[in-house]
């Protein structure tokens, strides 16, 4: 293995990661948009707005990654429609095809996340909510939303590293991420195990950088402020605790 090479790549390298943050962090906002909008016709009750919902879910979780970039890509410059409309601006270039099948792709794990997230809230509290005169809005955004983004947090996490994973797809459109990169240096010097080798590295620090900042963030949104037991099961001197032994 030649370090030399992987040395000399890893500026380029982290240009293509650059790109690679850019379009999960594109896409994960607009996909929580979306999902949220998804997750509450889930919800719903009226077939109008739960059927759709559950169709766009079904689809993007159904289908490989790999084919919804192609068929956004690929499958929409075949209508002359689209190519005649204003969108084409937008749809013709790589960068915002793949951000708009991830976008969509991560809106449905997403939907389905927040959607249990908002079920596992205790019906308790909510009844006692509406017993109160709360209307949906204020229930929602006071009592449900909090509560669930606690508890959705560590599964949104794991979608979050799924998604850094999947970001690699994009270099199959010719986007020169970190996966693009690696592979367009590779197919120059002809060392592909240095390059891919350096590449797998910047995402282990993605994310783990990532793993542990969700970490903290379900630390801090728990409410955990409590003494280590080490420490609170030890009498601090001259403060006149007494074991349960000697106070009998």
């Amino acid at each position: 293995m030649n370090l030399q090479v992987m040395i000399d790549s890893f500026p380029a390298l982290l240009s293509g990661a650059g790109l690679t943050l850019q379009l999960v962090g594109l896409a994960l906002v607009a996909g929580f948009v979306m999902a949220l909008a998804v997750a509450l016709a889930r919800l719903s009750r009226s077939p109008f707005a739960w059927m759709p919902a559950y169709g766009f879910v079904f689809f993007f979780r159904g289908t490989p990654l790999l084919v919804q970039i192609f068929l956004v890509y690929y499958g929409l410059s075949q209508f002359a429609a689209v190519r005649a409309s204003p969108f084409w601006v937008i749809l013709r270039e790589p960068f915002w095809c793949a951000l708009i099948a991830f976008s969509l792709n991560t809106a449905a794990y997403t939907a389905e996340i927040v959607r249990g997230a908002i079920q596992a809230v205790p019906r308790g509290q909510i009844e006692a909510a509406k017993a109160i005169g709360m209307s949906r809005l204020t229930r929602m955004r006071r009592i449900v939303l909090p509560q669930a983004l606690r508890i959705g947090l560590p599964a949104y996490g794991n979608e979050v590293i799924l998604l850094i994973k999947a970001s690699s797809l994009a270099s199959t459109v010719t986007l020169l991420d970190l996966t693009g990169v690696a592979r367009t240096i590779s197919s120059v010097n002809y060392m592909p195990v240095e390059l891919l080798s350096m590449a797998a590295l910047i995402y282990l620090t993605m994310t783990f950088v990532i793993t542990r900042a969700f970490k903290l963030a379900e630390h801090l949104l728990s409410g955990d402020r409590r003494q280590p037991p080490s420490l609170a099961a030890r009498p601090v001197a001259g403060s006149g605790a007494v074991s349960p032994g000697e106070a009998k």
